[in-house]
This record gives structure tokens, sequence and C-alpha cells, in this order.
């Protein structure tokens, strides 16, 4: 048998490192405080799937992983029930000073990435009813100048492969129940309370009840709370780039009609130009996120138990009237409704997947609202690395290369190292 492997974390990221690693033959513990997978942050994802990064390796991963939701069920490889549905409804990445496209296209061609370029008159006969004006910078709604007109029109980037999944914490339960069929053991209601190292490497886990778990490797994918779990390693001094809590919203209303035709979701828009994103539903839904403004305040937490996790009329009202702004059909209803999460943001919001100065200990954190979309990849990342690492490969010094299965891409997991310098052609924002 292989590595006896804690992993911290039953979330979709959890869960797929798990499944790869169960997969490879190792001795697999899940941990998670909850009552089950998906239930923490992967639950309140708008679970969009979308290819716009600021890195070949983001971009190449991220087609990578599509084929992964594609063929969701041979990816399992196991028959675990009801499957999570990807639905391509198409993304249109509008035009914004912050991240031209001029920018991000020649990633697209690099990794091989279908696209169409549109100006605005193609923009305004695709997507019937939409406000084709440039509005840029973002404005809070209670600002006089939110409302002003604007002589200048945008186009955006369309790209056809993209849409969503349909349930986001089903698709966790469906990593979980692919990855138990496969070995693994998931304990949940079971908070870590210590980490200990024994010769100079990661030994035990301790559990809040007094269970100690003793383990050759522990993998970090607690999400919002993988900075608590890094102090109790004791890891972080040579960390580059660091990890915090941010509370955030997204919004449930109707769709305006005509958005949704042919019975099928309209395309996602991500419009960094007023500062939100949308994705349509089956059934006329709309859900509205933020792109983290800097009009906006931030909700930042120092402990995501404190999060309150019901929508607020402030957020609710400002994400939906920008969405209005950009789909003038769209009512504004005056009860909130939608659903409230935590994200773990980097300081880069680039992921952090890598190993430590600990050895034995690994992270998979810092996914900042936009990595729900790679589950597939990243339990093979991190298999990968784990298993070179443990064989004697220096990381820090020579990264490892992964060799995507579907795309053929070679994928440096340097890019996603906690010793990188920030990622300074990152939007700084959700969209990474």
């Amino acid at each position: 048998m292989g590595t006896e492997i804690v992993v911290v974390g039953a979330g979709v990221i959890g869960s797929s490192i798990a499944l790869e690693l169960a997969r490879r033959g190792h001795r697999v513990t899940v941990l998670d405080r909850a009552a089950g997978p998906g239930q923490g942050s992967t639950s309140a994802s708008s679970a969009v799937v979308r290819y716009n990064f600021s890195t070949a390796a983001g971009v190449a991963a991220a087609w990578e992983a599509h084929y992964g939701w594609l063929g969701w069920a041979d990816h399992l490889g196991h028959d675990v029930g009801e499957l999570a549905r990807f639905e391509k409804s198409g993304l249109v990445m509008l035009d914004v000073e912050a991240a031209p496209r001029a920018a991000w296209l020649p990633l697209f061609d690099e990794v091989g990435v279908p696209y169409e370029e549109w100006d605005s008159a193609s923009l305004a006969a695709r997507i019937p009813g939409i406000d084709t004006g440039r509005y840029w910078p973002p404005k809070r709604i209670d600002d006089a100048r939110f409302w002003d007109d604007t002589k200048a029109a945008l186009g955006g980037v369309y790209t056809p492969d993209a849409g969503y999944v349909t349930d986001p914490a089903l698709a966790a339960v469906n990593l979980a129940t692919a990855a138990a069929a496969s070995g693994a053991e998931f304990r949940f209601r079971s908070t870590v309370t210590s980490v200990s190292a024994h010769g100079g490497r990661v030994s035990e886990v301790g559990l809040e009840d007094g269970t100690r778990i003793s383990c050759d490797v522990v993998v970090n994918a607690a999400g919002p709370w993988s900075g608590a779990l890094n102090k109790l390693a004791g890891v972080g001094t040579d960390f580059t780039v660091q990890v915090r809590p941010m509370r955030q919203e997204v919004a449930h209303v109707l769709a305006p009609e005509g958005y949704h035709r042919d019975g099928k979701p309209g395309p996602a828009i991500a419009d960094m130009d007023l500062g939100t994103y949308f994705r349509g539903e089956v059934g006329g839904g709309l859900l509205i996120g933020g792109t983290e403004p800097e009009c906006d305040p931030f909700q930042w937490l120092d402990d995501p138990d404190e999060a309150v996790l019901h929508p607020t009329m402030a957020v609710f009202e400002a994400q939906v009237t920008r969405a209005a702004r950009r789909l003038p059909e769209l009512a504004v209803p005056n009860r909130a409704r939608g659903v409230a999460g935590v994200y773990d943001v980097a300081d880069d919001w680039t992921p952090i997947y890598d190993r430590t100065e600990l050895p034995g200990f690994y992270v998979a954190i810092g996914t900042s609202g936009n990595q729900f979309k790679n589950a597939p990849v990243v339990g093979h990342f991190l298999t990968t690395l784990i298993e070179n690492v443990e064989n004697g490969a220096d990381h820090d010094v020579n990264p490892v290369q992964f060799l995507a299965p579907h795309t053929g891409a070679k994928i440096d997991l340097g890019v996603f190292s906690r010793k990188r310098s920030p990622n300074t052609g990152s939007s700084g924002t959700v969209m990474g």
C-alpha cells in the first residue's frame, strides 16, 4: 500500500484530491468539520466554468478541467448515483481597462481555447436587450455618477465552451462518493485541533474529540480555515503570498424576459466594467455576484466562523442594480434572496498548490472563489506534486511539471508556488 495521507477538507477541492490519491493506492483519510461533503464554501459557489485567467498555467488548467466536467461520469469512474451536470451556456467577458483582451487572448491561442471577438454591435445582436455602454470604473449605486450616460461602447470575448455546474454541492458529493469507492475514508464532524511533527516531518493530526491519527502526509484543503490550519502546523514563514477569509454573497433573481431562449440559459456575463458577473439557470433564474470593485468595502474576516451566512439587502441591491444597468429589463426585487459564503482569498487571487517548509505538509489553498471550475484537475495536481516530492524532487528549485491527459499541455506547477512572486497580472478580483 501507498502513503498514509490525511486530507483536511471535504469540499470540491479536498474531495477531488482524495479521489486521485486513493486511485493511486494511497491510504487516505478525509476530515471535515461539517456533516457531509461540500457543505462549506463549495455550497455557496456560483460554479461558473470559464477559461479567462491571467497566466498560461491558469488557462491550461481550466481548459483541461472542462474535459472532466464534460465527461463527469467517466471522470468519477464509479456509479455515484445522481450526478451534477455541466450546462454549456457560453460566457462573454466584457471589455474592461483592468483586464484588456490583448493581455489574455494570446493565452487562449497558446492553450487552444476557442473564442469569438465581439464588437459592441455583435454584443447587442447576440444578447438582445443588453446595454453596451462602457461605465468604467465601477461606482457605488448611491453615487450620482452611477447613472451617468456614456457615449462609449464596449464589446467582449465569447467562449462557447464555458458554462456552469448545476449543483456545486452535489459535485463535491459525487467526488467524495467516488473517492470512498476507491478506498478513501471520510470522517465528518471532525475538527482538527493539532498537527504534530516527528523527526523533522509531519506525523500526526489531533481532533477535537481527542482522536489522534498517525500519517505520513497532510494536505490542507480546508478552504477559509486553511490559514488557521497552517498556524497549527507551524508553516507559512516562507510564504510570499498569504491567504485570508472573505465573506461573499450571490444574489438569486428572475432573469429578464428574452435572456433565456429556447428553454436554455443565456450566456454568462463577466462584467468587471460595472463590477458584477451573472449567469443563468435552467428554469429562468439568474445568479449575480460581485467582482470586488474598489468602491465597495471588502468583507475580510479574522474567523470564518463569524460569517453571517444569509444575504443582506445592501449587497443584494448593489449587485442586482449593477446587473440591471447592463440588462435594463432586469427587475430589482425589494427583498434579498441568495446565498452567502466565505472565500479563501490569496493576496493575488491565484491559488497556492504546493509543499511547505514542514516536510509532508502540503497545501491546496487560496482558491479565491475561482477554483471550483478546476476541481477535476486539482486532484491530479496535488497527487503529482506529492508523489514527486515524496520521492525526492526539489519542487522549490525545479518545479514539478504536470502533463494534462486530455489536452497534452505541460502545466508548470511552480506557477502556484507558495514562494512565487505575486501575480501582478491578476485582475485583483475573483476573476483571477
